[in-house]
């Protein structure tokens, strides 16, 4: 299970920022004045070896009424999820006392919990963060969010606090995992019970009647299958009792445990801007994907159509994902899921040899030869499988970190289509030799100094 790390601390302390840094976007509001933040904003974190979850909070404040109370209860809800918090303070404004309110409610959390020093920028580390020691959290990790500063040995405290975790089961004894996600209400419990044939989950027309993943083991046809029912995904706003144990966190962690995830759509009401970011998010975790368009059966001609061209306009990134209309009401194009289920699995786990992974990579750069960099051709030598689910090509070459976004969905594109892989992302991990003399200077002689010291007092002259 991935680990989940929960950023809080005062109004303007940096969170949002370090948020934004992690996970290397600008999904956070940064702006200077306190309070900006007022939900929770998950993230996955894109920096460091080990795959984690972040959750950004609000700031909190010593307001008992009004929208900072709210934003108190997000952060109760971000602590019970989190595995680690990291406990933001401020170096330039120095130690106060809601600082030291935050840290004795930390304190009870029986949770590890890492004391951040931001700001560390242009200052003193050593006597900015002395006074920080009276919280009595530890050292403090020093950063600068803004640049990086210190970033990769904060996310080191992760491997130091939370081993990481073997996985509990073979795949053999667990079957094929399937993850069933999607907004509230579209009929994600029903489609549960329409597979397994009985009343296995809660189903009722109300938004949040599950609230946290269930896991439900199965067979059919003699295959060992385990069925994941996850809560839906709601927009922020919408969550806001803090005794809700549902969470996007565990519908998250459900898809990285998945082989096959099954997105609902609810096609009476199309396609909204949140299926395309919760899509977004399972695309990062690169899992086999079918769309299932539910409630088929019930829309008129025009309205599919029109779903069809918003398949094409809002979801051009995954044009790989299986998309497969079914009424989970009264099981039309159910039993056919079956059948595209398995041929996902199949292409998620597939062993690539490493001559094949050549020669394609090969036939792809005669295809299309990769950019100049510095008036240099980025060369690519060969390619090996590096994983499954999804499947993962190693390539390795030289200036492989100067090649761009768009030629690397190329690559993708081009692997996927010539290994015929159906209904699964490919993600490409590029390695580069190090070079034994970068950030090394050639010691000059004696006789390459004095020339040099003639040369500049002959420009001096001129």
């Amino acid at each position: 299970m991935l680990p989940v790390i929960a950023l809080v601390g005062r109004p303007n302390v940096g969170k949002s920022t370090l948020f934004n840094y992690l996970t290397r976007t600008r999904d956070a509001l940064v702006a200077d004045y306190a309070g900006l933040t007022r939900d929770r904003k998950y993230g996955r974190v894109k920096r460091g070896e080990r795959d984690c979850l972040v959750v950004d909070t609000g700031g909190i404040t010593d307001d008992k009424e009004g929208i900072d109370s709210f934003a108190k209860k997000q952060v109760q809800v971000a602590l019970e999820e989190a595995d680690i918090v990291f406990f933001l303070v401020d170096a330039r404004e120095g130690l106060n006392s809601s600082d030291e309110a935050i840290a004795d409610s930390l304190r009870k959390l029986n949770k590890p919990v890492v004391l951040v020093t931001n700001k560390i920028d242009g200052l003193n580390a050593a006597v900015a963060t002395v006074d920080f020691y009276e919280l009595a959290l530890g050292e403090p990790v020093q950063i600068a969010a803004t640049h990086g500063r210190g970033v990769k040995e904060l996310l080191a405290q992760i491997d130091t606090l939370i081993p990481a975790e073997e996985e509990e089961l073979e795949e053999e004894e667990k079957g094929i995992s399937i993850a069933v996600v999607g907004r509230p209400n579209v009929g994600k419990s029903t489609l549960v019970n329409r597979i397994l044939g009985e009343e296995r989950v809660v189903v009722f027309d109300e938004a949040g009647t599950t609230r946290d993943s269930i896991y439900i083991p199965f067979e059919r046809n003699e295959q060992k299958f385990t069925l994941i029912d996850t809560a839906g995904m709601r927009r922020r706003a919408k969550v806001s009792l803090v005794v809700e144990k549902f969470s996007i966190i565990k519908a998250l962690q459900a898809v990285e445990k998945a082989n096959v995830v099954i997105y609902l759509i609810d096609a009476s009401e199309g396609i909204t801007d949140q299926d395309a970011h919760l899509l977004g998010m399972v695309l990062e975790a690169g899992r086999a994907l079918i769309i299932g368009l539910n409630k088929w059966d019930g829309i008129s001609v025009d309205q599919k159509e029109l779903i069809k061209r918003q398949l094409d306009v809002k979801l051009p990134f995954l044009d790989f994902a299986e998309k497969h209309p079914i009424s989970a009401l009264h099981g039309s194009g159910v039993g056919k899921l079956f059948d595209v289920v398995h041929d996902l699995y199949d292409a998620a786990m597939v062993d690539m040899s490493t001559p094949v992974l050549t020669r394609i990579l090969k036939e792809a750069l005669a295809s299309h030869q990769p950019p100049l960099i510095s008036g240099r051709r980025i060369k690519l030598k060969y390619a090996h499988q590096g994983g499954r689910n999804p499947p993962t090509v190693v390539i390795h070459g030289v200036q492989t970190d100067a090649l761009p976004n768009a030629y690397k969905r190329y690559l993708m594109n081009f692997y996927r289509d010539q290994l015929e892989l159906k209904g699964t992302p490919v993600r490409i991990v590029l390695k580069s030799p190090e070079n034994p003399f970068k950030d090394k200077k050639n010691k000059l002689t004696d006789r390459q100094v004095k020339k040099r010291q003639r040369l500049m007092k002959h420009y001096k002259k001129k």
